[in-house]
């Protein structure tokens, strides 16, 4: 399964869709990025003055592309065509170690740390423009998807 097949088996859209490409994806992980545009509407009420990232939707990028790009190839490379699939977030356990401002674009990587039981635990990480890591922890989700094939 190729990166652009894989894009568009992802259950989002704008305004909530944050992965604006993937860079490599393989049976054991994937890296992509997104840049947040200063026009989301969160920055306009977080925080008063000084527009940050708020952490729920750093991890919300890191789930997209670290776990749910990840889960769509993994399903896909087993030979089957994939429709209606969905994620439910399990668990996550992030540490945040510098903010995100608009107009910031991020790469996220993620590792597999086991994918048993349509169920996926990554971890990941986020690095900013600068090569700074912006957020690093642990996500799992279990894969829901009509499986033909």
């Amino acid at each position: 399964m190729d990166q652009k097949e894989i894009l568009s088996h992802l259950p989002y859209t704008k305004p909530f869709l944050f992965v604006d490409g993937l860079r490599h994806v393989d049976d054991e992980g994937v890296k992509g990025h997104f840049t947040f545009s200063k026009e989301l509407d969160f920055y306009k009420g977080h925080f008063k003055g000084k527009p940050t990232t708020p952490g729920v939707i750093l991890i919300e990028c890191c789930a997209q592309i670290g776990l749910v790009c990840l889960g769509i190839y993994l399903l896909g490379s087993e030979n089957h065509a994939i429709s209606d699939f969905q994620i439910g977030m399990s668990s996550s356990e992030m540490e945040f170690l510098v903010p995100v401002y608009p107009n910031e674009k991020v790469v996220v990587s993620s590792r597999k740390v086991y994918f048993r039981f349509h169920k996926l635990k990554c971890r990941v990480q986020m690095h900013n423009s600068k090569g700074e890591l912006v957020c690093r922890g642990t996500i799992s989700g279990m894969l829901n998807t009509k499986i033909h094939g």
